[in-house]
Protein backbone atom coordinates (compact mmCIF):
# COMPACT_ATOMS: atom_id res chain seq x y z
CA UNK A 1 0.00 0.00 0.00
CA UNK A 2 1.12 3.51 -0.59
CA UNK A 3 2.10 6.01 1.56
CA UNK A 4 -0.72 8.41 -0.35
CA UNK A 5 -3.30 6.21 0.53
CA UNK A 6 -2.11 5.39 4.01
CA UNK A 7 -2.34 8.99 4.95
CA UNK A 8 -6.21 9.53 4.17
CA UNK A 9 -6.86 6.66 5.94
CA UNK A 10 -5.23 7.69 9.09
CA UNK A 11 -6.57 11.43 8.32
CA UNK A 12 -10.07 9.68 8.71
CA UNK A 13 -9.57 7.41 11.17
CA UNK A 14 -8.04 10.54 13.53
CA UNK A 15 -11.41 12.87 12.67
CA UNK A 16 -13.41 9.80 13.83
CA UNK A 17 -11.71 9.44 17.00
CA UNK A 18 -11.84 13.41 17.22
CA UNK A 19 -15.72 12.75 16.54
CA UNK A 20 -16.38 10.41 19.20
CA UNK A 21 -14.16 11.64 21.77
CA UNK A 22 -16.77 14.90 21.67
CA UNK A 23 -19.83 12.34 21.98
CA UNK A 24 -18.32 10.91 24.76
CA UNK A 25 -17.87 14.58 25.83
CA UNK A 26 -21.04 15.94 25.24
CA UNK A 27 -22.98 12.45 26.64
CA UNK A 28 -21.01 12.39 29.78
CA UNK A 29 -21.58 16.65 30.28
CA UNK A 30 -25.06 15.90 29.45
CA UNK A 31 -25.05 12.80 31.95
CA UNK A 32 -23.75 14.39 34.63
CA UNK A 33 -26.32 15.43 37.22
CA UNK A 34 -24.28 18.08 38.36
CA UNK A 35 -22.94 19.44 35.49
CA UNK A 36 -26.31 18.71 33.22
CA UNK A 37 -27.85 21.83 34.47
CA UNK A 38 -24.73 24.46 33.27
CA UNK A 39 -24.76 22.29 30.22
CA UNK A 40 -28.43 23.08 28.73
CA UNK A 41 -28.57 26.50 31.07
CA UNK A 42 -25.15 27.52 28.19
CA UNK A 43 -26.98 25.90 25.35
CA UNK A 44 -30.27 27.87 26.37
CA UNK A 45 -28.15 31.18 26.38
CA UNK A 46 -26.14 30.24 23.07
CA UNK A 47 -29.37 29.46 21.58
CA UNK A 48 -30.63 32.41 22.64
CA UNK A 49 -28.29 35.00 21.47
CA UNK A 50 -27.82 33.43 17.87
CA UNK A 51 -31.64 33.91 17.13
CA UNK A 52 -31.58 37.44 18.77
CA UNK A 53 -28.76 38.30 16.11
CA UNK A 54 -30.67 36.17 13.10
CA UNK A 55 -33.96 37.81 14.18
CA UNK A 56 -32.33 41.53 13.98
CA UNK A 57 -30.99 40.83 10.66
CA UNK A 58 -34.29 38.83 9.37
CA UNK A 59 -36.94 41.85 10.44
CA UNK A 60 -34.24 44.66 8.77
CA UNK A 61 -36.10 47.49 7.50
CA UNK A 62 -39.33 46.23 9.24
CA UNK A 63 -41.33 47.39 12.61
CA UNK A 64 -41.64 45.34 15.14
CA UNK A 65 -44.87 42.86 15.21
CA UNK A 66 -48.09 45.03 16.89
CA UNK A 67 -48.02 42.15 19.86
CA UNK A 68 -45.01 43.09 20.81
CA UNK A 69 -45.94 46.58 20.82
CA UNK A 70 -49.14 45.87 22.97
CA UNK A 71 -47.37 44.25 25.20
CA UNK A 72 -44.93 46.90 25.88
CA UNK A 73 -47.91 49.33 26.07
CA UNK A 74 -49.64 47.12 28.53
CA UNK A 75 -46.70 46.96 30.40
CA UNK A 76 -46.12 50.93 30.85
CA UNK A 77 -48.63 50.26 34.15
CA UNK A 78 -48.63 47.38 36.21
CA UNK A 79 -52.43 46.44 36.41
CA UNK A 80 -54.62 43.70 37.02
CA UNK A 81 -55.54 42.84 33.55
CA UNK A 82 -55.73 44.42 30.19
CA UNK A 83 -58.82 44.24 28.85
CA UNK A 84 -58.37 41.51 26.18
CA UNK A 85 -56.07 39.06 28.51
CA UNK A 86 -54.70 38.71 31.90
CA UNK A 87 -51.56 40.81 32.86
CA UNK A 88 -48.60 38.85 33.21
CA UNK A 89 -47.21 39.38 29.63
CA UNK A 90 -47.77 42.73 30.42
CA UNK A 91 -46.13 42.50 34.06
CA UNK A 92 -43.13 40.80 32.15
CA UNK A 93 -42.49 43.23 29.30
CA UNK A 94 -42.72 46.41 31.92
CA UNK A 95 -40.13 45.16 33.98
CA UNK A 96 -38.09 44.07 30.72
CA UNK A 97 -38.09 47.78 29.40
CA UNK A 98 -37.31 49.06 32.68
CA UNK A 99 -33.61 47.16 32.57
CA UNK A 100 -33.27 47.16 28.57
CA UNK A 101 -33.76 50.20 25.92
CA UNK A 102 -36.70 50.43 23.87
CA UNK A 103 -35.28 49.26 20.50
CA UNK A 104 -36.46 46.99 18.18
CA UNK A 105 -33.45 44.32 19.35
CA UNK A 106 -34.36 44.29 22.69
CA UNK A 107 -38.04 43.04 21.55
CA UNK A 108 -36.30 40.09 19.92
CA UNK A 109 -33.96 39.48 23.22
CA UNK A 110 -37.21 39.42 24.89
CA UNK A 111 -38.66 36.83 22.88
CA UNK A 112 -35.70 34.86 22.63
CA UNK A 113 -35.12 34.61 26.09
CA UNK A 114 -37.90 33.88 26.83
CA UNK A 115 -37.82 30.52 24.63
CA UNK A 116 -34.57 30.24 26.63
CA UNK A 117 -36.45 30.21 29.76
CA UNK A 118 -38.68 27.61 28.51
CA UNK A 119 -35.81 25.35 27.20
CA UNK A 120 -34.47 25.10 31.14
CA UNK A 121 -37.78 24.37 32.44
CA UNK A 122 -38.49 21.96 29.62
CA UNK A 123 -35.49 20.02 30.95
CA UNK A 124 -36.35 20.00 33.93
CA UNK A 125 -39.62 18.75 33.63
CA UNK A 126 -37.95 16.03 31.37
CA UNK A 127 -35.63 14.50 34.49
CA UNK A 128 -38.80 13.90 36.10
CA UNK A 129 -39.63 11.09 33.42
CA UNK A 130 -36.32 10.17 31.51
CA UNK A 131 -32.62 10.02 32.06
CA UNK A 132 -29.83 13.04 31.54
CA UNK A 133 -28.82 12.15 28.39
CA UNK A 134 -32.13 11.63 26.70
CA UNK A 135 -33.15 15.44 28.90
CA UNK A 136 -30.89 16.80 27.00
CA UNK A 137 -31.99 15.60 23.46
CA UNK A 138 -35.33 16.62 24.41
CA UNK A 139 -33.85 20.49 24.66
CA UNK A 140 -31.77 20.37 21.20
CA UNK A 141 -35.54 18.63 19.30
CA UNK A 142 -37.01 21.75 21.18
CA UNK A 143 -34.14 24.04 19.62
CA UNK A 144 -35.16 22.97 16.02
CA UNK A 145 -38.73 23.26 16.90
CA UNK A 146 -39.48 26.25 14.21
CA UNK A 147 -41.89 27.58 17.44
CA UNK A 148 -38.55 27.81 19.65
CA UNK A 149 -36.23 29.81 16.55
CA UNK A 150 -37.89 31.93 13.82
CA UNK A 151 -41.21 31.37 14.72
CA UNK A 152 -40.97 32.56 17.81
CA UNK A 153 -39.97 36.18 16.76
CA UNK A 154 -42.69 37.85 18.57
CA UNK A 155 -43.19 37.90 22.07
CA UNK A 156 -46.96 37.80 22.96
CA UNK A 157 -48.91 36.01 25.73
CA UNK A 158 -49.02 32.90 23.35
CA UNK A 159 -45.10 32.73 23.31
CA UNK A 160 -45.03 33.60 27.22
CA UNK A 161 -47.20 30.38 27.74
CA UNK A 162 -44.10 28.35 26.56
CA UNK A 163 -42.57 29.23 30.28
CA UNK A 164 -45.32 28.74 32.26
CA UNK A 165 -47.21 25.90 30.54
CA UNK A 166 -44.47 23.59 30.82
CA UNK A 167 -43.96 25.30 34.62
CA UNK A 168 -47.11 23.69 35.00
CA UNK A 169 -46.57 20.15 33.81
CA UNK A 170 -43.81 20.31 36.14
CA UNK A 171 -45.44 21.29 39.05
CA UNK A 172 -48.06 18.60 38.33
CA UNK A 173 -45.43 15.76 37.71
CA UNK A 174 -43.81 16.79 41.02
CA UNK A 175 -47.53 16.37 42.93
CA UNK A 176 -47.98 13.21 40.93
CA UNK A 177 -45.07 12.00 42.55
CA UNK A 178 -44.02 13.41 45.86
CA UNK A 179 -48.23 13.91 46.69
CA UNK A 180 -47.52 16.50 49.29
CA UNK A 181 -48.52 19.71 50.72
CA UNK A 182 -45.83 21.84 49.18
CA UNK A 183 -45.73 20.29 45.56
CA UNK A 184 -50.03 20.99 45.63
CA UNK A 185 -49.05 24.94 46.81
CA UNK A 186 -46.38 24.52 43.85
CA UNK A 187 -49.14 23.36 41.60
CA UNK A 188 -51.86 25.87 42.58
CA UNK A 189 -49.50 28.46 42.14
CA UNK A 190 -48.24 27.20 38.16
CA UNK A 191 -51.79 26.90 37.58
CA UNK A 192 -52.28 30.84 38.45
CA UNK A 193 -49.25 31.86 36.43
CA UNK A 194 -50.43 29.97 33.39
CA UNK A 195 -54.13 31.38 33.46
CA UNK A 196 -52.73 35.31 34.38
CA UNK A 197 -50.66 34.49 30.70
CA UNK A 198 -53.80 33.53 28.84
CA UNK A 199 -57.00 31.98 29.64
CA UNK A 200 -55.84 29.51 27.03
CA UNK A 201 -54.45 27.54 29.84
CA UNK A 202 -57.68 26.53 30.65
CA UNK A 203 -56.68 23.69 27.72
CA UNK A 204 -53.87 22.93 29.63
CA UNK A 205 -55.30 22.64 33.00
CA UNK A 206 -57.92 20.68 31.94
CA UNK A 207 -55.64 18.24 30.27
CA UNK A 208 -53.67 17.72 33.42
CA UNK A 209 -57.03 17.11 35.22
CA UNK A 210 -58.19 14.41 32.75
CA UNK A 211 -54.73 12.73 32.98
CA UNK A 212 -55.32 12.89 36.62
CA UNK A 213 -58.42 10.90 36.56
CA UNK A 214 -57.26 8.36 33.53
CA UNK A 215 -53.83 7.53 35.15
CA UNK A 216 -53.60 3.58 36.80
CA UNK A 217 -52.22 5.67 40.41
CA UNK A 218 -54.64 8.34 39.86
CA UNK A 219 -56.17 6.69 43.98
CA UNK A 220 -52.67 7.35 45.56
CA UNK A 221 -53.06 10.85 43.99
CA UNK A 222 -56.34 11.77 44.64
CA UNK A 223 -56.25 10.56 48.25
CA UNK A 224 -53.58 12.43 48.82
CA UNK A 225 -53.72 16.86 50.05
CA UNK A 226 -52.11 17.90 46.80
CA UNK A 227 -54.82 18.26 44.31
CA UNK A 228 -56.82 19.72 46.57
CA UNK A 229 -53.90 22.15 48.14
CA UNK A 230 -53.38 23.22 44.72
CA UNK A 231 -57.15 23.98 43.69
CA UNK A 232 -57.18 26.01 46.75
CA UNK A 233 -54.34 27.38 46.03
CA UNK A 234 -55.00 28.50 42.17
CA UNK A 235 -58.45 30.15 43.65
CA UNK A 236 -57.15 32.16 45.94
CA UNK A 237 -54.28 33.77 43.73
CA UNK A 238 -57.02 34.30 41.20
CA UNK A 239 -59.40 36.13 43.55
CA UNK A 240 -57.67 40.03 42.60
CA UNK A 241 -57.77 39.07 38.62
CA UNK A 242 -61.09 37.71 39.29
CA UNK A 243 -62.37 41.22 41.01
CA UNK A 244 -61.31 43.01 38.38
CA UNK A 245 -62.86 41.15 35.95
CA UNK A 246 -66.04 41.61 37.81
CA UNK A 247 -64.96 45.00 37.68
CA UNK A 248 -64.74 45.73 33.97
CA UNK A 249 -67.70 43.63 33.53
CA UNK A 250 -65.78 40.90 31.89
CA UNK A 251 -64.60 42.00 29.01
CA UNK A 252 -62.08 39.79 27.70
CA UNK A 253 -64.86 37.43 27.57
CA UNK A 254 -66.36 40.41 25.34
CA UNK A 255 -63.16 40.79 23.36
CA UNK A 256 -62.97 37.09 22.33
CA UNK A 257 -66.77 36.37 21.61
CA UNK A 258 -66.90 39.35 19.24
CA UNK A 259 -63.55 38.80 17.49
CA UNK A 260 -63.80 35.17 17.08
CA UNK A 261 -67.29 34.40 16.88
CA UNK A 262 -68.12 32.39 13.27
CA UNK A 263 -71.22 30.95 11.90
CA UNK A 264 -69.94 29.29 8.62
CA UNK A 265 -69.39 25.73 9.56
CA UNK A 266 -67.35 24.95 6.61
CA UNK A 267 -64.79 27.71 7.85
CA UNK A 268 -64.76 26.52 11.18
CA UNK A 269 -64.24 22.94 9.59
CA UNK A 270 -61.52 24.34 7.25
CA UNK A 271 -59.80 26.11 10.45
CA UNK A 272 -59.45 23.33 12.53
CA UNK A 273 -57.71 21.25 9.95
CA UNK A 274 -55.35 24.18 9.04
CA UNK A 275 -54.75 24.28 13.20
CA UNK A 276 -53.57 20.28 13.08
CA UNK A 277 -51.84 20.64 9.35
CA UNK A 278 -49.48 23.79 10.42
CA UNK A 279 -48.92 22.09 14.05
CA UNK A 280 -47.49 18.95 12.42
CA UNK A 281 -45.94 20.47 9.56
CA UNK A 282 -44.08 22.51 12.19
CA UNK A 283 -43.04 19.62 14.24
CA UNK A 284 -41.69 17.26 11.61
CA UNK A 285 -38.73 19.36 11.15
CA UNK A 286 -37.15 18.27 15.15
CA UNK A 287 -38.99 14.73 14.66
CA UNK A 288 -37.42 13.56 11.03
CA UNK A 289 -33.90 15.02 12.12
CA UNK A 290 -34.21 12.97 15.32
CA UNK A 291 -35.25 10.49 13.65
CA UNK A 292 -32.16 10.18 11.57
CA UNK A 293 -29.85 11.27 14.41
CA UNK A 294 -31.02 7.97 16.23
CA UNK A 295 -31.72 5.69 14.02
CA UNK A 296 -27.97 6.22 11.65
CA UNK A 297 -25.20 3.61 12.85
CA UNK A 298 -21.56 4.83 13.87
CA UNK A 299 -20.45 3.97 10.48
CA UNK A 300 -21.81 4.93 7.07
CA UNK A 301 -23.14 2.16 6.00
CA UNK A 302 -27.18 1.87 5.39
CA UNK A 303 -29.59 3.11 8.23
CA UNK A 304 -30.90 0.47 10.45
CA UNK A 305 -33.12 0.39 13.34
CA UNK A 306 -30.80 -0.72 15.61
CA UNK A 307 -31.93 2.25 17.38
CA UNK A 308 -35.17 0.27 18.39
CA UNK A 309 -34.53 -2.70 21.25
CA UNK A 310 -37.56 -4.61 23.02
CA UNK A 311 -38.50 -4.41 26.40
CA UNK A 312 -38.81 -1.79 29.26
CA UNK A 313 -35.74 0.87 29.84
CA UNK A 314 -34.59 1.40 33.19
CA UNK A 315 -34.04 5.19 32.01
CA UNK A 316 -37.86 5.96 31.76
CA UNK A 317 -39.90 6.34 34.65
CA UNK A 318 -43.36 4.60 33.03
CA UNK A 319 -45.84 6.22 35.58
CA UNK A 320 -44.50 10.01 34.74
CA UNK A 321 -44.71 9.14 30.74
CA UNK A 322 -48.20 7.93 30.97
CA UNK A 323 -48.86 11.32 32.44
CA UNK A 324 -47.00 13.01 29.72
CA UNK A 325 -48.13 10.81 26.64
CA UNK A 326 -51.86 11.59 27.95
CA UNK A 327 -51.62 14.93 28.61
CA UNK A 328 -50.05 15.68 25.13
CA UNK A 329 -52.76 12.78 23.30
CA UNK A 330 -55.61 15.23 24.85
CA UNK A 331 -54.22 18.80 23.96
CA UNK A 332 -53.56 17.72 20.74
CA UNK A 333 -56.65 16.16 19.73
CA UNK A 334 -59.11 17.92 21.97
CA UNK A 335 -59.12 21.88 20.58
CA UNK A 336 -59.17 20.73 16.93
CA UNK A 337 -62.17 18.49 17.15
CA UNK A 338 -63.84 20.98 20.02
CA UNK A 339 -63.51 23.58 17.74
CA UNK A 340 -66.00 21.27 15.31
CA UNK A 341 -68.33 19.68 17.49
CA UNK A 342 -69.03 22.98 19.03
CA UNK A 343 -68.23 25.42 15.77
CA UNK A 344 -66.01 27.18 17.75
CA UNK A 345 -63.56 29.69 15.88
CA UNK A 346 -60.00 28.53 16.28
CA UNK A 347 -56.71 30.01 15.40
CA UNK A 348 -53.68 28.55 14.46
CA UNK A 349 -50.97 30.58 16.76
CA UNK A 350 -53.08 29.09 19.18
CA UNK A 351 -50.79 25.64 19.10
CA UNK A 352 -47.92 27.28 19.77
CA UNK A 353 -47.30 26.98 23.15
CA UNK A 354 -49.30 22.71 23.11
CA UNK A 355 -47.15 20.90 21.33
CA UNK A 356 -43.81 21.40 23.57
CA UNK A 357 -43.98 17.45 25.15
CA UNK A 358 -44.01 15.97 21.83
CA UNK A 359 -40.29 15.25 21.65
CA UNK A 360 -40.14 14.66 25.28
CA UNK A 361 -43.51 11.84 24.59
CA UNK A 362 -41.17 10.45 21.91
CA UNK A 363 -38.41 10.17 23.72
CA UNK A 364 -39.56 8.62 26.64
CA UNK A 365 -40.82 5.70 24.51
CA UNK A 366 -39.09 2.48 26.73
CA UNK A 367 -37.70 0.67 23.50
CA UNK A 368 -35.82 3.68 22.55
CA UNK A 369 -32.43 3.95 22.29
CA UNK A 370 -30.13 7.09 22.60
CA UNK A 371 -26.48 6.79 21.77
CA UNK A 372 -24.00 8.75 22.92
CA UNK A 373 -23.30 9.52 18.73
CA UNK A 374 -27.06 10.02 18.38
CA UNK A 375 -26.72 13.08 20.40
CA UNK A 376 -23.68 14.45 19.31
CA UNK A 377 -25.33 14.08 15.49
CA UNK A 378 -28.42 16.29 16.80
CA UNK A 379 -26.86 18.68 18.60
CA UNK A 380 -24.06 19.33 15.60
CA UNK A 381 -27.13 19.85 13.07
CA UNK A 382 -28.81 22.30 15.26
CA UNK A 383 -25.33 23.95 15.70
CA UNK A 384 -24.78 24.18 12.08
CA UNK A 385 -28.54 24.65 10.56
CA UNK A 386 -28.48 27.66 13.27
CA UNK A 387 -25.56 29.30 12.01
CA UNK A 388 -25.87 28.61 8.55
CA UNK A 389 -28.88 30.62 9.06
CA UNK A 390 -27.41 33.73 10.88
CA UNK A 391 -24.82 33.69 7.37
CA UNK A 392 -27.88 33.81 5.01
CA UNK A 393 -29.96 35.83 7.53
CA UNK A 394 -29.23 39.22 5.44
CA UNK A 395 -29.62 37.72 2.18
CA UNK A 396 -33.01 36.34 3.30
CA UNK A 397 -34.01 39.64 4.87
CA UNK A 398 -32.74 41.51 1.49
CA UNK A 399 -35.04 38.57 -0.36
CA UNK A 400 -38.23 39.32 1.68
CA UNK A 401 -37.88 43.12 1.16
CA UNK A 402 -37.71 42.66 -2.30
CA UNK A 403 -40.54 40.24 -2.50
CA UNK A 404 -42.45 42.06 0.21
CA UNK A 405 -41.85 45.82 0.36
CA UNK A 406 -44.80 47.01 -0.86
CA UNK A 407 -46.71 44.32 1.52
CA UNK A 408 -47.91 43.88 4.82
CA UNK A 409 -47.69 46.09 7.81
CA UNK A 410 -44.54 45.50 9.08
CA UNK A 411 -42.86 47.54 5.80
CA UNK A 412 -45.04 50.45 6.44
CA UNK A 413 -43.39 53.32 8.06
CA UNK A 414 -45.31 53.60 11.38
CA UNK A 415 -41.48 54.40 13.58
CA UNK A 416 -41.59 57.15 11.44
CA UNK A 417 -44.64 58.10 11.57
CA UNK A 418 -44.14 57.54 15.53
CA UNK A 419 -41.11 60.42 15.72
CA UNK A 420 -43.13 62.91 13.15
CA UNK A 421 -46.21 62.75 15.41
CA UNK A 422 -43.81 63.36 18.60
CA UNK A 423 -42.19 66.17 17.12
CA UNK A 424 -45.36 67.95 16.04
CA UNK A 425 -46.53 67.64 20.01
CA UNK A 426 -43.11 69.35 20.82
CA UNK A 427 -43.33 71.50 18.77
CA UNK A 428 -47.10 72.80 19.85
CA UNK A 429 -47.51 71.80 23.46
CA UNK A 430 -43.82 71.77 25.08
CA UNK A 431 -44.71 68.54 26.42
CA UNK A 432 -45.19 64.31 25.88
CA UNK A 433 -47.11 63.03 23.99
CA UNK A 434 -50.16 61.48 26.25
CA UNK A 435 -52.58 59.57 24.24
CA UNK A 436 -52.85 58.41 20.42
CA UNK A 437 -56.29 57.25 19.57
CA UNK A 438 -56.14 54.72 16.35
CA UNK A 439 -56.85 51.24 16.05
CA UNK A 440 -54.39 48.70 17.52
CA UNK A 441 -52.08 48.17 14.30
CA UNK A 442 -51.23 51.69 14.40
CA UNK A 443 -51.36 52.90 17.86
CA UNK A 444 -49.63 50.32 19.61
CA UNK A 445 -46.43 50.69 16.90
CA UNK A 446 -46.82 54.80 17.66
CA UNK A 447 -46.33 53.72 21.43
CA UNK A 448 -43.46 51.81 21.34
CA UNK A 449 -41.47 54.50 18.63
CA UNK A 450 -41.96 57.66 20.10
CA UNK A 451 -39.92 58.33 22.78
CA UNK A 452 -43.48 59.91 24.97
CA UNK A 453 -44.75 56.06 24.76
CA UNK A 454 -48.53 57.44 24.97
CA UNK A 455 -51.22 55.67 25.68
CA UNK A 456 -53.26 54.05 23.49
CA UNK A 457 -57.10 54.93 22.84
CA UNK A 458 -58.80 52.46 20.50
CA UNK A 459 -61.93 54.11 18.87
CA UNK A 460 -65.28 51.96 19.36
CA UNK A 461 -63.26 48.90 21.89
CA UNK A 462 -65.30 47.85 24.40
CA UNK A 463 -62.35 46.09 26.03
CA UNK A 464 -60.26 49.03 26.17
CA UNK A 465 -56.80 48.18 27.82
CA UNK A 466 -57.16 50.07 31.49
CA UNK A 467 -54.28 52.37 30.31
CA UNK A 468 -56.16 55.83 29.48
CA UNK A 469 -59.87 56.70 28.81
CA UNK A 470 -61.82 58.41 26.61
CA UNK A 471 -62.30 61.83 29.52
CA UNK A 472 -58.39 61.41 30.31
CA UNK A 473 -57.47 61.78 26.63
CA UNK A 474 -59.99 64.60 26.30
CA UNK A 475 -58.07 66.31 29.59
CA UNK A 476 -54.62 65.89 28.46
CA UNK A 477 -55.27 66.15 24.55
CA UNK A 478 -54.10 63.68 21.82
CA UNK A 479 -53.34 62.82 18.46
CA UNK A 480 -55.91 60.66 16.13
CA UNK A 481 -54.39 58.83 13.50
CA UNK A 482 -56.83 57.26 11.03
CA UNK A 483 -54.68 55.14 7.86
CA UNK A 484 -55.94 56.05 4.37
CA UNK A 485 -56.37 52.68 2.25
CA UNK A 486 -57.67 50.95 5.40
CA UNK A 487 -60.60 48.80 5.71
CA UNK A 488 -61.36 50.87 8.80
CA UNK A 489 -60.77 54.11 7.59
CA UNK A 490 -64.37 55.34 7.50
CA UNK A 491 -65.16 54.01 10.76
CA UNK A 492 -62.10 55.76 12.29
CA UNK A 493 -63.30 59.06 10.84
CA UNK A 494 -66.45 58.72 11.82
CA UNK A 495 -64.91 58.51 15.25
CA UNK A 496 -63.00 61.35 14.96
CA UNK A 497 -65.66 63.47 14.16
CA UNK A 498 -67.61 62.47 17.09
CA UNK A 499 -64.15 63.06 19.51
CA UNK A 500 -61.95 65.41 18.01
CA UNK A 501 -64.04 68.11 16.02
CA UNK A 502 -61.92 70.54 17.53
CA UNK A 503 -58.77 69.55 16.89
CA UNK A 504 -56.40 70.44 14.24
CA UNK A 505 -56.10 68.42 11.24
CA UNK A 506 -53.38 67.31 8.91
CA UNK A 507 -52.40 64.79 6.23
CA UNK A 508 -48.64 62.94 6.68
CA UNK A 509 -47.35 61.06 4.63
CA UNK A 510 -44.20 58.44 5.72
CA UNK A 511 -42.12 56.06 3.73
CA UNK A 512 -38.88 53.94 4.57
CA UNK A 513 -36.13 53.27 2.55
CA UNK A 514 -34.03 49.89 2.25
CA UNK A 515 -32.34 47.21 1.32
CA UNK A 516 -31.60 49.76 -1.62
CA UNK A 517 -35.09 50.84 -2.56
CA UNK A 518 -38.09 52.84 -0.95
CA UNK A 519 -41.01 50.99 0.82
CA UNK A 520 -44.71 51.44 0.86
CA UNK A 521 -45.98 55.05 0.51
CA UNK A 522 -48.41 54.96 3.42
CA UNK A 523 -50.70 58.28 4.43
CA UNK A 524 -52.16 59.13 7.43
CA UNK A 525 -55.40 61.89 8.42
CA UNK A 526 -53.82 63.00 11.42
CA UNK A 527 -55.70 64.91 14.42
CA UNK A 528 -54.33 67.26 16.85
CA UNK A 529 -56.46 67.62 19.68
CA UNK A 530 -54.80 70.06 22.32
CA UNK A 531 -55.53 69.70 25.89
CA UNK A 532 -58.30 70.98 28.08
CA UNK A 533 -57.48 74.54 29.34
CA UNK A 534 -57.65 74.70 33.16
Amino acid sequence: MSTASILPAAARSRRRWSVRRLAAWLAARASDPKGALWLVSGFAVVHAALWTLILVNLKTGQDIHMDVAEAFGWGQKFLLGYGKHPPLSGWVAGAWFRLFPVTDWATYALAMTTLGLGLVICWLLALRVVDHRRAFLVVVMLALYPIFNFKGFKYNPDLLQLVTLPLLVLAYLDAFEKRSVKSGWLLGIAGALALMTKYWALTMIGAIGLAALIHPQRLQFLRSPAPWVAIFVLVVAMVPHLIWLRDVNFVPFTYAGEIYSLTDRRMIDNLALGYVGHNLALLALPVVLAGVALAWPSRWRKPSFAFWSRGANASVNRAQALNVWLIQAVVAIGPPLGAVLFQVYIKTDWGIPLFFLVPLALIAIPALRVRQLALFRLTATWLVLTLAVLVVSPQIAAYDAGQHRNEGASYRARSELARELTEVWHRRFFSALPVVAAYSDIGHPVTFYSVDHPAVLTPYEPWSSGLTSLEEAKRSGFIGICETGDWKFERCEAWMKDHAANGERMVITTRRFFSGGPGPATIWNVIVVPPEKK
